[in-house]
């Protein structure tokens, strides 16, 4: 990579910062202070309202991306919007960090956990308090995991895959040791033998005994494990999370991948975010993994860099900005046809951010 052309995902991701700025960020309800994400572009009134579905995991994921941009741009403005989405989110949730869904409660406590060294907003009672949770949600009914909802029959990798990375990013040695099972439980149970893929999760009948299994393929389930074996790698040394991350990795590229080998992403909603949580966590593994796991990281930093490059090529353009599509493969309808959904808008945010860490952190393996 040239010097001239060293930045040029940096300042990509800087443009889809400020769209989602533009379009998405809004006081919640005139207070002082706060900040939330608009779940729709253009929005209904009850939309800018934050009244109804407002979308707490994706409110976790907006602070996602404005931590990653800290990271790559540190700004006092980003520190001070981050701290007042925290505060937003709070407020909109009842004044409570809380809810009954498991996995919602995994992202926030990776967002607020990496704020407080992204950002310097610290929000330590809040985290221990969803850890506390997330602690309740492990049983050993099905053989390990968290259930995806408090009530449920049903335990998943998207609620036991993000606990598992917030658990290995604790000093708690007992929490490093949840996060190793959570994830243990992940490949024992649902890693499909034939293919590398990971599975939905599964039903669990009231004896703990494992009822079925859901089968589906999400890309972002590919995402939280990696994700997990890449922090239990670093935490333990341990060489099989390194053989599991490179076989994870392998897999998504055999089975995952368009003809042009760029990774398959459509669907507004809550899919909008799920390639692009695959992304965050393969961009992890490029510029968190040895050195000896070099073919491992050159596959995971190229397919990062071949989604960027897709979906900046199609997306739109309106007021504020580029404009996203939920498909990075083809081009993006310009408003008022384009994708709504701000989960579309982060995923897409989210992988300008991850080119820009592989850039930055290893523009070799481009």
């Amino acid at each position: 990579m040239t010097a001239a052309g060293s930045a040029l995902w940096a300042a990509r991701a800087g443009t889809a910062e400020r769209a989602v700025h533009t379009r998405h960020l809004r006081g919640l309800w005139w207070l002082p202070g706060t900040r939330l994400g608009v779940v729709s572009w253009p929005a209904t009134w009850r939309q800018r309202l934050f009244v109804g579905g407002w979308h707490y995991w994706w409110q976790a994921h907006l602070m996602d991306c404005l931590l990653d941009a800290q990271l790559r741009a540190p700004a006092a403005a980003r520190r001070d919007a981050v701290g007042q989405l925290a505060r937003g989110i709070r407020l909109r949730n009842g004044n409570r960090w809380t809810n009954v869904y498991y996995d919602d409660l995994a992202w926030l406590g990776l967002a607020l956990r990496r704020a407080a060294a992204a950002a310097d907003v610290n929000r330590t009672a809040a985290v221990r308090e969803i850890t506390a949770r997330l602690h309740a949600g492990c049983t050993t009914a099905g053989g390990g995991g968290i259930w995806w909802r408090e009530g449920d029959d049903f335990k998943n990798v998207p609620a036991s895959g993000p606990a598992a990375i917030l658990f290995a990013r604790s000093d708690d040695a007992v929490d490093q040791q949840r996060a190793a099972e959570l994830a243990e439980w992940i490949a024992t149970e649902l890693v499909d033998p034939s293919t590398g893929l990971v599975w939905d999760g599964l039903r669990v009948d009231p004896d703990g005994s494992i009822r079925t299994k859901e089968k589906s393929v999400y890309s972002y389930c590919q995402g939280v494990y990696l994700g997990a074996c890449v922090e239990l790698a670093t935490l333990t040394g341990d060489a099989v999370w390194l053989r599991r991350a490179a076989r994870t990795v392998s897999a998504v590229v055999e089975h995952l991948v368009d003809g042009d080998g760029v990774l398959r992403s459509g669907g507004g909603g809550d899919a909008g975010l799920f390639t692009g949580i695959l992304c965050r966590y393969l961009a992890l593994a490029a510029v968190e993994l040895p050195a000896t796991e070099q073919a491992t990281r050159r596959l995971a930093a190229r397919l990062v860099l071949a989604a960027a490059q897709a979906a900046w090529q199609h997306r739109s353009i309106a007021v504020g900005g580029p404009v996203f599509g939920d498909d990075w493969s083809t081009p993006t309808a310009p408003p008022p046809d384009s994708p709504r959904d701000l989960s579309v808008q982060l995923a897409g945010w989210m992988l300008c951010e991850a080119a820009a860490l592989v850039e930055r952190r290893a523009p070799s393996l481009g």
